[in-house]
């Protein structure tokens, strides 16, 4: 059985693009009973970058469990862990980081992103910095070969496989190659920010959260951007690049035109009627709008009756935990007896 491994930072509730790019395709992947799920919440990484905010990523571990378990992820088929409660990764991250050099760390385009977006600039905290390799002990600690995860994530997951390799000809091959799953619809792999960045990023506030109240999805709909060519309802406008349009394309499928817009057929019929110049952008966000209320109306009330037991979802997270914790001390054990520092 595939062994899989994925995770969240709880720095913030969680988005769409968490939702499209992996949270969906991890329900899929657990339901199907094919494989051995682990899902983390990697407060230790998130704490990498809010060294003095830790009550800021305490209390997000609860708001990630809950957008978890709202979206239907099940704890009696998933082992959902706190990465801070097994020191077990940090054993391995410091064995691991005497196979990898700075100028590899520098080069690592995920990393090099984080550092700019952050506007680190030469005071780059070190735990940020060697996240990387933080990563490859999560991984490799479950021995998971399949890892769930965005397009800007691919250069992370290469770098485990690399520290993998460089491991497993130094000593013993005992740990395993893992293979990135990107979302299987490509526009998933990186939803745009609601203000046409490149990426929705909690930390630029360009989100709409799972969270989010009806009026709070419609109003963030509302002031998304478009096409900035598109300033009368008779222009021709442009589909490609358009944000309102690629959420249409990770959202939309052909039975919403039926229940919320039946002028059209499916979503090509839209988008030709957009080019051509005669549809206004008030009506594609009101459509869009309907889409997404349908979708997170369920996650949002799931939600919320979940919230009233809080006792109950941290009861849940240490039982995942204690689960975790014997997987990793046994993969532990077995790396220290190949490095052949297993004295007593």
């Amino acid at each position: 059985m595939d062994i899989v491994l994925t995770g969240d930072r709880p720095t913030g509730k969680l988005h769409l693009g968490h939702y499209v790019g992996s949270l969906k395709r991890r329900v899929e992947m657990q339901n199907s009973g094919k494989y051995n799920m682990h899902v983390m919440i990697a407060d230790a990484q998130a704490l990498t970058d809010n060294a003095d905010n830790v009550e800021k990523v305490k209390n997000n571990i609860s708001e990630v469990a809950l957008d978890y378990l709202a979206c239907g992820i099940d704890p009696q088929k998933v082992t959902i862990f706190i990465q801070s409660q097994l020191p077990q990764l940090f054993e391995l991250t410091a064995y691991y980081m005497n196979l990898v050099t700075v100028s590899r760390l520098q080069r690592n385009p995920t990393v090099k992103n984080e550092i700019q977006m952050r506007g680190f600039k030469q005071s780059i905290p070190t735990g940020f910095f060697t996240y990387p390799i933080s990563q490859a002990a999560d991984i490799t600690a479950f021995k998971a070969n399949l890892v769930p995860v965005g397009e800007d994530q691919l250069p992370m997951i290469e770098q485990t496989r690399e520290i993998v390799r460089s491991f497993n000809q130094t000593y013993k091959p005992v740990l395993v190659e893992p293979q990135a799953v990107l979302p299987e619809n490509s526009v998933c792999s990186r939803l745009p920010g609601l203000d046409g960045a490149a990426k929705m990023s909690k930390s630029l506030g360009n989100c709409i959260f799972l969270a989010d109240s009806a009026n709070d999805i419609k109003k963030k709909v509302q002031s998304m951007f478009t096409d900035q060519t598109h300033l009368r309802v008779e222009d021709p406008g442009h589909t490609e690049n358009n944000p309102v349009f690629i959420y249409l394309d990770a959202f939309c499928r052909d039975e919403h035109f039926a229940a919320f817009l039946p002028t059209y057929n499916n979503l090509e019929e839209m988008k030709e009627h957009y080019r051509r110049g005669g549809l206004g952008d008030g009506t594609v966000k009101k459509f869009l709008n309907e889409i997404l209320q349908n979708e997170l109306k369920p996650i949002r009330e799931k939600r919320e009756y979940l919230a009233r037991d809080l006792g109950e979802i941290f009861n849940i997270l240490r039982k995942g935990t204690e689960v975790a914790r014997l997987k990793a001390s046994q993969t532990l054990q077995e790396v220290k007896e190949a490095m052949g520092i297993n004295y007593f």
